[in-house]
């Protein structure tokens, strides 16, 4: 039985995790839903450390917010899970947090899968604390941030042409997927898929103009597209003609 604290000012999402959490192939318990974290701390501080395996909490909320919470529960129970809920547009609040040393971070609106597998960790962080071993918490410092960015960016220079899989890069560079796509986008001002697209595009002008012998199919798979029309699509969306008339040395959109 995994017991869970959860700590939002928003009720609907209190609700939502509740009902989520209830409907899995995971045991779980809410022992406390709270919708600030000075109700949540009262709680958690009478507590013992084996009395509770994962706190989720949000960022901001009233009286006492979540920077706050995670602090008073580190110091309290220092070893003790916790999850941050985030809204997209506060990434930089779900940044601080992680420093903090927390195990992951949700999205809102909460996806299932991610919240499975976050309790699915849990489980196995507490078998792996019987055993003497424990699981490291999801961490990036800012030296670490800046090398998993540059590391993000070799890897699909190397890998463009193959399928893109955002779960597979982010074991790769080891670091959870919802966090190292927010923190692309934060570091890059874009998108891991339109960085990618980026990368493909100007291959494919490479060849169009390097290899003219190339049929436009061809060059679509080179590039990381098994769908051609899809290819033509994108390229003229991105470039303003077709990939033949580019090939044809045509550098302005036809009127």
């Amino acid at each position: 039985m995994i017991r869970i604290m959860i700590a939002d000012d928003e009720e609907v999402i209190r609700r939502g995790l509740e009902k989520i959490t209830s409907r899995m192939d995971v045991e779980v318990e809410v022992i406390g839903s709270y919708g600030n974290g000075l109700e949540a701390w009262n709680h958690l501080s009478a507590m013992s450390s084996g009395d509770l395996d994962l706190l989720i909490t949000d960022i901001k909320m009233p009286r006492m917010d979540g920077f706050k919470l995670i602090e008073e529960a580190r110091g309290h129970m220092k070893n003790l899970p916790i999850a941050v809920l985030s809204g997209f547009n506060d990434f930089e609040y779900a940044r601080r947090a992680i420093r903090f040393g927390v195990m992951d971070y949700l999205l809102k609106p909460i996806e299932k899968a991610q919240l499975y597998e976050l309790l699915k960790r849990v489980e196995e962080n507490r078998q792996l604390k019987s055993s003497g071993t424990e699981q490291p918490v999801l961490q990036a410092p800012g030296g670490r941030e800046h090398h998993v960015v540059e590391q993000t960016k070799v890897i699909l220079e190397k890998e463009y042409s193959h399928n893109f899989e955002l779960e597979r890069l982010a074991e790769t560079v080891g670091m959870n997927a919802s966090y190292i796509s927010r923190l692309f986008k934060y570091k890059t001002g874009q998108t891991i898929t339109d960085y990618l697209i980026g990368i493909r595009i100007a291959k494919a002008k490479e060849l169009l103009t390097g290899q003219p012998e190339l049929k436009n199919y061809e060059i679509a798979e080179r590039v990381g597209y098994n769908d051609p029309v899809y290819f033509n699509k994108l390229f003229k969306k991105i470039c303003g003609m077709t990939p033949k008339d580019y090939k044809s040395g045509c550098r302005i959109p036809k009127e």
